[in-house]
């Protein structure tokens, strides 16, 4: 028998796949689209406002080795989400990847946490959408995959789904997130049931679970403290760079990874440990 195909080119080989990724056109989703775009992987990316998406495919565009383009959506409500899918069934018949990345945060006081922005608005974006978007491209996931070139499911989690404190320097003084953390626990469990739900059927379910990366949700801290005070309690010294978020998710979407489903793996430079010390995080 031969010895199988190890080199790089043929693991990590994504060329002429198909992916979707929500809330694509900024931060973290834009990294990971960007990084299958430069690998010959045809790319849309959705979001609400058709200028940033604009800017978004333009850029991406500058390196990418494979279609880049975009569909204006808002995947906030069931409707939103049906009609993201319904528009991207008009253009292809086949999906090979979904980047569940859409999400939304909320401060406030403990005392006077509002409702609809701060707890349904929250969960319809983090979670309803992941499910809606899943269930709704199912069939096109699952058309001609197998368990060698299985489609591929990545969900956009948080740290903050494994950690409890709500009140940081990444909102506002005496703010917390207390809808953003639950959310991202439920993001993490709802992988685990869609990686039962679609293993059968040769599709894989995994999540992300960022740290702190530049994006639209952690600006309001780097503007605060600056980012060498969140460097300052990270053991590696820096916060994530679009070359860690694109190398985990190519991994993912890889044959390296198509006998990896329901994992919850954790990007964050080890920053988890580094809070156990005597937090330079009291210091922002």
């Amino acid at each position: 028998m031969s010895a199988p195909d190890l080199s790089v080119q043929t693991l990590y080989n994504i060329k002429g796949k198909i992916a979707l990724v929500t809330g694509g056109s900024s931060g973290i989703g834009k990294m990971i689209a960007a990084a299958f775009a430069q690998n010959g992987c045809k790319v849309y990316i959705a979001s609400r406002k058709e200028s940033q998406l604009k800017e978004a495919v333009a850029e991406i565009k500058q390196k990418a080795t494979a279609p880049v383009d975009y569909i204006v959506a808002n995947v906030g409500s069931r409707a939103g989400c049906d009609a993201l899918v319904a528009e991207f069934k008009k253009r292809e018949s086949k999906l090979h990847i979904l980047v569940n990345n859409s999400g939304i945060s909320w401060g406030g006081p403990y005392d006077d946490f509002p409702e609809d922005k701060g707890w349904d608005n929250v969960f319809a974006v983090n979670v309803k959408s992941i499910f809606y978007m899943t269930s709704g491209l199912t069939p096109l996931l699952t058309k001609d995959s197998n368990s060698h070139d299985p489609a591929r499911v990545i969900n956009i989690s948080s740290t903050a789904s494994v950690e409890p404190a709500s009140e940081s320097p990444l909102s506002r003084p005496g703010n917390g997130t207390w809808s953003y953390q639950p959310s991202k626990a439920a993001v993490n469990h709802l992988t685990s049931q869609l990686a039962v739900k679609l293993g059968p059927q040769h599709v894989t379910c995994n999540a992300i679970l960022p740290g702190v990366f530049p994006s639209r949700m952690t600006a309001f801290g780097f503007k605060q403290a600056g980012e060498e005070a969140f460097n300052s309690f990270q053991p590696t010294g820096r916060v994530g760079t679009t070359q860690d978020m694109g190398g985990l998710a190519l991994f993912l979407v890889s044959p390296a990874s198509a006998h990896v489903t329901g994992a919850h793996i954790i990007l964050d430079g080890g920053a988890r440990y580094g809070r156990s010390r005597a937090a330079p995080a009291a210091k922002l």
